[in-house]
């Protein structure tokens, strides 16, 4: 499995982003896909995740600012992000699999006024 993120980039606090990841490879219909952040000296910490089996998803933050959502004709899988607050700056990961599983390349998102 092979994994592409991108969309990160500078924005206001308050303010919204969607990041995208492209996804190549065969899935397992147990797999989850998810999104991980890991921000300066801290640790990698889950996000947002789909399971497959069920398209259900689970969130960290139960305040609804953020969705995750998947394109399976297209292979992608997304990260809305709104009303972002600077806590939330860090390196985005897209993965499958859990922690044990497969990571892309980190996209960064920085929210600072």
């Amino acid at each position: 499995v092979q994994l592409q993120a991108s969309g990160g980039g500078l924005v206001q606090p308050g303010g919204s982003l969607r990041l995208s990841c492209a996804v190549s490879g065969s899935l397992s219909s147990t797999d989850t896909m998810g999104w991980y952040r890991q921000a300066p000296g801290k640790e990698r910490e889950l996000v947002a995740r789909i399971f497959l089996a069920t398209n259900t998803t689970a969130y960290r933050d139960s305040k609804g600012r953020f969705t995750i959502s998947r394109d399976a004709a297209n292979n992608m899988l997304y990260l809305q992000m709104s009303h972002l607050k600077p806590e939330d700056t860090a390196d985005y990961y897209c993965n499958v699999g859990g922690l044990t599983g497969f990571f892309g390349q980190g996209t960064q998102v920085t929210v600072s006024s």
